[in-house]
């Protein structure tokens, strides 16, 4: 019984250490490759969107010493700025604006292109599989053998109630 225990714990100790000298950025370092980072997603983060017109954070974090001087510029009274400072001060805190954002992209004539080459090749494909794969049509297809085996139904009085013979007319010979 204490052997099995003392085997459990090693084998337990032996799997973490294991996993601790073989996460990923031990791995990446061990082969020469730089470990990207990874996002915190519960930090602020900035994007421009329409549904989010105030984002978590400002567009630019770090400051330079013209937009340091344009913040401290800010902090006075508006009438004071040019309209280029405005906008300056507005582009440090947001990357677009309204209509930037909601201007349109070409990015839709890509996916139609997509979309139509997807559906000519598939009926490519199915072209040369009628013509090359598929076998020819059985002979039940051919309106010969058909004619044949509705008259050879009527003649066997199939379904005659209210069925296919029921709706024929065997004195005059043609369908009621």
């Amino acid at each position: 019984m204490l052997r099995l225990t003392a085997g459990r714990v090693g084998s337990l100790v032996a799997r973490r250490a294991t996993v601790a000298l073989t996460t990923s950025s031990a791995r990446m370092a061990s082969h020469g490759h730089e470990v990207s980072e990874i996002a915190d997603m519960s930090k602020p983060m900035y994007w421009d969107r329409r549904e989010i017109p105030l984002p978590d954070k400002r567009y630019k974090d770090i400051l330079t010493p013209a937009d340091e001087s344009l913040k401290e510029k800010e902090k006075g009274p508006w009438g004071q700025l040019s309209n280029e400072e405005k906008l300056a001060l507005y582009r440090l805190s947001f990357c677009k604006t309204y209509p930037e954002m909601n201007q349109s992209s070409s990015e839709w004539k890509t996916v139609v292109a997509g979309v139509l080459y997807c559906i000519g090749l598939t009926g490519l494909v199915i072209i040369w599989q009628a013509a090359y794969v598929s076998p020819p049509a059985p002979r039940t297809f051919d309106a010969e053998w058909q004619a044949k085996q509705v008259k050879r139904m009527l003649d066997m009085r199939v379904s005659p109630i209210e069925g296919f013979a029921a709706k024929w007319d065997y004195e005059k010979g043609q369908w009621k």
